[in-house]
């Protein structure tokens, strides 16, 4: 699986295509061992920097100017930490714990960049002024991602991975790296089922759309939790509920958990499988999202769809249902392999598309247990879905339209 970002470069106004490839590993013991340590190692100085910061915020939070200095205690002022001056105090902490010296120095330094986004995102928030919560420090087992930032192409060839201070480590390729794309940086993460790492493909060619792009082949998609899409064509996709149908063998899965003794070896088994099963829900889910993509964009080429509050859908009591489809994680993969083919995928306003007649424009208020649109102007019956997908089709036809006398 992989995803597609495009970024503007700073380079004569091309545009830069980065993707993502995962593939699993199989490190030997000693070198499973050793990456286990790692991430031991690193969960600890991600925790020691952001404590630093929450010492620091703690002790300067309050401004002068609001605060009484026959009250207050003002403690001696201390340097700001930042992600410069973390990263430059790594040189210390190898002189005071040698062992760190194991740990290829660019990937000690991604912690300390780890720690500044966490900390950045909870106080200013993110490129969209959203910000986080409080940044939580990590128990064991809750670090399991470290990045390599530079990373040489000629250390991955045929089956081989050569990760410093590791060695090198056996690669299941099950697609290669596409012509043209270079490696950026390598990640290396543990999941419930052994070792992957992920390649962060760079390539500087300019994405274009596809040489016989029909804007004209349309398809308006409505998605649900009965029927995972409903589109204006009137085909249907049942939802498959994988978390639902799992609900069983977790249940009886987490109660071996909650059984067995803390920090007992037989727990830590009972946690693997469970995570395991976690695993199966969730990469059967995203295999479902994108064989459904990709038939979808087989068919057409351009695709609208609604642009849905996704999270504050997932706060009403329907949480678990919405969070079982999976919405936003389907629109984002539709999004991606859309733009990755040279098509469209067209977000458009929500409001109403069940409501309005999709043959004259009539508001038609009903409930939403009520499954049919009966409109009492033009006498049309059909599904509410598919009345839903046709207006979500027209408004994406008309949001193409404008980009198109825009442009």
């Amino acid at each position: 699986m992989y995803t597609r970002i495009v970024t503007p470069t700073s380079e004569k106004g091309d545009n830069q295509v980065r993707i993502s490839y995962q593939y699993k590993i199989k490190p030997t013991k000693q070198q499973a061992e050793k990456i286990d340590k790692t991430l031991e190692m690193l969960r600890y100085q991600y925790n020691y920097l952001l404590a630093q910061r929450f010492d620091w915020y703690e002790q300067n939070r309050s401004p002068i100017n609001r605060c009484s200095i026959f009250v207050c205690h003002l403690p001696e002022l201390k340097e700001q930490p930042n992600y410069y001056n973390q990263k430059a105090s790594l040189t210390q902490l190898k002189k005071d714990r040698p062992w760190y010296k194991e740990i290829h120095s660019q990937v000690l330094q991604e912690v300390a960049k780890k720690v500044e986004l966490a900390f950045d995102r909870w106080l200013k928030g993110d490129s969209n002024s959203k910000k986080s919560g409080r940044p939580r420090f990590k128990s064991t087992g809750q670090y399991k991602t470290f990045t390599f930032p530079q990373f040489k192409q000629h250390h991955f060839v045929n089956n081989k991975i050569t990760l410093s201070k590791i060695g090198d480590v056996k690669v299941i390729v099950h697609r290669q790296v596409p012509d043209g794309f270079q490696i950026k940086t390598v990640s290396v993460t543990k999941k419930a089922d052994g070792y992957y790492v992920t390649l962060s493909l760079d390539d500087k060619t300019v994405p274009t759309i596809k040489p016989d792009f029909n804007a004209n082949n349309i398809v308006g998609i409505d998605v649900g939790l009965i029927d995972f899409i409903v589109t204006s064509d009137g085909e249907r996709i049942a939802a498959p509920k994988f978390l639902r149908q799992a609900e069983r063998k977790l249940k009886s899965a987490q109660r071996r958990v909650s059984r067995r003794k803390r920090g007992s070896n037989r727990r830590k088994k009972a946690i693997k499988k469970l995570g395991i099963l976690h695993k199966k829900v969730v990469d059967t889910r995203k295999d479902f999202q994108f064989k459904t993509a990709n038939n979808l964009l087989k068919k057409y080429d351009v695709v609208a769809v609604e642009k849905l509050n996704i999270k504050g859908l997932a706060k009403t009591r329907l949480a678990k249902s919405i969070n079982d489809a999976g919405w936003g994680q389907f629109i984002t993969i539709l999004s991606n392999k859309a733009e990755n083919a040279g098509l469209k995928v067209i977000a458009v306003n929500p409001n109403g598309t069940s409501q309005e007649c999709s043959n004259c424009g009539h508001k038609v208020k009903k409930p939403l247990s009520e499954r049919r649109h009966n409109c009492p102007n033009c006498k049309v019956s059909l599904c509410r879905d598919l009345n839903a997908a046709i207006n979500i089709k027209a408004r994406g036809t008309h949001a193409l339209k404008a980009q198109s006398m825009s442009s």
